[in-house]
């Protein structure tokens, strides 16, 4: 019972714990904007998998790691592109386009990378994010070390959690932003294009997700391999829900399932003998399921969301 308490104790743990939420962050930031907006973007799985092929192949190919970002970034923002025209002035089923992007993500991002390298049995390697060196941060003790293993991508997350805050809480556009995933005939009576801020939302959205795969590998991992994603994009959609689409909340779920990822691994070590090692590796969804049932009840949903809008529409 000690050495379980023992591992919140560790720097290593809270090391990790940053490491697995950094892509949940981003992918969390990019649902909610998606959803502010009114549109729910399923498409977040395939997404994340385009984003860490499309990031990886780019720094192979020769750019920086920051231009490999940026390629991701591009990456989810056409796919947000489709999925937005598909479902803001079309009006198709957001439910069923986003399936559809998630599949024609995942087999584009799967296509490539074959084409690239048809007869490469192991995934070629690149140089990823260093971690940070910190000449005062550092020093302190226990979140010196906890600091010193984290990456530029890491922080850029955070960095992306305070923009996306102030913007959706301090700006016109985050009102209006706001404001279309709630009652888009007020934003069209404005004067506002309740089209363009829908499909700008999901592309903003959709390259956030993207950057999410791309930090698996650019900074978590050096390669791309099938299957690394892993449902990531899914619990994102969860966390979003849990978060009641508030940045602050979703940075909190994105840590807390982190949390939990990091505990069942080291937890394993301890318990491994006498538990079966799947009620660990179970441990984290079932934790996010029980909580997202408890905030789902209460929680504020966008009152336009999922519902298509046509101008004049009344």
């Amino acid at each position: 019972m000690l050495e379980a308490l023992d591992i919140f104790t560790q720097a290593n743990f809270w090391a990790a714990t940053l490491r697995i939420a950094t892509p949940l962050i981003f992918g969390v930031l990019g649902a909610l904007l998606c959803e502010r907006a009114g549109v729910l973007n399923l498409g977040i799985e395939g997404i994340f998998v385009a984003g860490a092929m499309s990031g990886w192949l780019a720094v192979y190919l020769g750019l920086p790691l920051w231009g490999g970002v940026a390629v991701a970034a591009f990456t989810g923002a056409l796919f947000g592109l489709i999925h937005g025209v598909l479902t803001v002035p079309l009006g198709l089923s957001q439910h069923v386009t986003g399936i559809g992007v998630t599949l024609l993500a995942t087999s584009v991002a799967y296509f490539g990378y074959r084409v690239a390298f048809p007869n490469v049995a192991t995934p070629p390697r690149i140089e990823p994010f260093a971690p940070l060196d910190l000449p005062l941060l550092g020093d302190l003790p226990f979140i010196g070390p906890i600091l010193g293993q984290q990456t530029a991508f890491t922080v850029f997350a955070f960095l992306c959690v305070g923009v996306v805050a102030v913007v959706l809480a301090r700006t016109p556009l985050g009102l209006a932003l706001r404001a279309v995933g709630d009652n888009p005939e007020a934003v069209e009576a404005q004067g506002l294009s309740v089209v363009a801020l829908r499909i700008g939302a999901v592309m903003a959205g959709s390259a956030l997700m993207a950057l999410g795969g791309a930090f698996l590998t650019l900074s978590a991992f050096n390669a791309f391999y099938f299957g690394m994603i892993n449902g990531r994009g899914w619990v994102c959609i969860a966390l979003t829900v849990f978060a009641s689409w508030r940045p602050g909340k979703a940075l909190l779920g994105a840590l807390l399932f982190g949390a939990l990822d990091a505990y069942q691994l080291r937890i394993q070590t301890i318990a491994g003998g006498v538990v079966p090692s799947q009620i660990f590796l179970m441990l984290p969804y079932i934790v996010s399921i029980a909580a997202l049932v408890l905030v789902a009840r209460r929680a504020d949903y966008p009152r336009a969301l999922m519902k298509p809008y046509f101008k004049g529409q009344r």
